[in-house]
């Protein structure tokens, strides 16, 4: 063989190799993402019209998310807010309307004290997607039925799910590092719908037969939201001072 020939096939060999490194990069790079981000990433799919450019706007986020200064809470402030939290769930009964508003009140304020901006929807998405991607449709939804309450086109049912929507991300703020998130496990809000007893659960947390089953939730965490005019009850039935 001819030494172009030679030059040839190498030329050939190289620009394959190169070619499975960079799709062997870019593969590991959309399942990174995908695990990230979780259902923001087929949104940021259908948003930009293509993978491509979706993740370029991903990566932005995640350089942009670098820049801010985020801390943890401390247990009492997290205490403090989910009795705030109780007492907004205990004012659904009267006014669903202002309880879901103060609802996604309060959470904006747990943002802004964990380091996340407040200003403009997209925005904190923008950033919370980051760090909680597949809790973000949670707080789309109950965004979209805020607004829909604000103009009187929300049902008291919308509004009991909007109140739902915005527990999922409140908890995952309050969770502290090593917490129910990171553990792998799933928080009780996720599992059991608001005004609903869940069943064949020893006080332990784990199922009558035994099996290993979700955490029982924490001494104070949150009841679940009420559902209708009937008397507001607490998931802790323990006495508060």
């Amino acid at each position: 063989m001819s030494t172009a020939i030679w030059v040839v096939i190498a030329v050939a060999v190289a620009a394959a190799l190169a070619a499975a490194v960079y799709l062997a990069v870019t593969r590991s790079r959309t399942a990174r993402l995908r695990r990230r981000f979780g259902p923001e990433y087929d949104r940021a799919v259908e948003r930009e019209g293509g993978r491509a450019a979706a993740e370029r706007e991903l990566r932005s986020r995640e350089q942009r998310h670098e820049e801010l200064e985020l801390r943890d809470l401390d247990p009492r402030r997290r205490e403090q807010y989910r009795e705030q939290w109780v007492r907004v769930q205990e004012r659904f009964v009267d006014t669903p309307e202002a309880a879901v508003e103060q609802a996604g009140g309060l959470v904006t304020v747990v943002m802004g004290e964990r380091g996340y901006p407040t200003h403009g929807f997209e925005e904190k998405v923008a950033h919370l997607s980051v760090e909680h991607g597949r809790t973000m449709d949670h707080y789309r939804h109950a965004h979209a039925i805020s607004a829909r309450a604000a103009s009187k086109q929300a049902s008291t049912e919308d509004l009991r799910q909007a109140m739902v929507h915005y527990r999922a991300l409140f908890e995952e703020l309050l969770t502290p590092p090593g917490g129910e998130r990171a553990a792998g496990r799933t928080p009780d809000h996720q599992a059991t719908a608001p005004g609903h007893q869940p069943t064949g659960r020893q006080p332990t947390g784990r199922p009558a037969d035994g099996t290993a089953g979700e955490p029982a939730p924490a001494p104070h965490a949150a009841p679940a939201a009420a559902t209708g005019p009937a008397t507001p009850r607490r998931d802790d039935q323990t006495p508060r001072s």
